[in-house]
């Protein structure tokens, strides 16, 4: 999990997501970037990743242009399309935003657990928070009463699942057959974290 923003689906909320994404990464787009047809991705993506151009000013009066964004050649993004008959989900497709057919193949050949354009992962991934914080449970008695607090409880059931939550579908790197958490996956880590092992680490900007 690289970022949470806690909020509604909001266009700001969407591009401070996208924003703070591409700065843990470096400003370097993944191979293969998916979601749903959320039309506030398209734009957030690009100005997230994109190579930012400032038209020149012209001398005449009136607001100037504002700054236009291209899509480097190694954004690739696809989007989930869903074709619904009364309501109910017939077919499920893709579309290619950003990059080409052949870059988003390529990606998906590469991928070591995913063959197909989808979202599985993200969901999955909200039912397991789900499950570990019960404030997010659906018609539950536990829901958030408070905003400060319900964004502490989400950073720490969401990042302390990167070095303290053992999934069984991730492998290490060295191959080596045992328990992998998703920071050991990415390399981050040698072994699980134990909880008092996580808060304890000193913190750095």
């Amino acid at each position: 999990m690289l970022e949470v923003v806690n909020g509604k689906r909001t266009k700001s909320n969407t591009k401070r997501l996208t924003r703070n994404t591409a700065k843990r990464l470096g400003n370097k787009p993944p191979r293969l970037i998916t979601s749903d047809e959320y039309k506030v991705y398209e734009e957030a993506i690009l100005e997230a990743f994109g190579e930012k151009r400032v038209p020149q000013r012209t001398g005449r009066r009136g607001r100037p242009k504002k700054p236009r964004y291209r899509p480097p050649k190694d954004l690739v993004y696809a989007t989930v399309h869903k074709t619904r008959v009364k309501g109910r989900v017939k077919k499920i497709d893709y579309r290619t935003v950003f990059g080409t057919e052949e870059q988003v193949k390529s990606a998906l050949e590469q991928s070591p657990c995913s063959r197909k354009v989808n979202t599985s992962f993200i969901e999955r991934h909200n039912g397991t928070d789900r499950n570990r914080c019960s404030r997010k449970v659906r018609k539950s008695y536990c829901f958030s009463k408070d905003w400060d607090v319900h964004r502490a409880a989400t950073c720490f059931s969401m990042y302390s699942y990167n070095f303290c939550w053992a999934v069984w579908t991730l492998r290490r790197p060295d191959g080596q057959p045992g328990t992998c958490t998703p920071a050991m996956s990415a390399g981050l880590a040698e072994h699980v974290w134990t909880i008092e092992e996580w808060l304890i680490y000193p913190a750095r900007q």
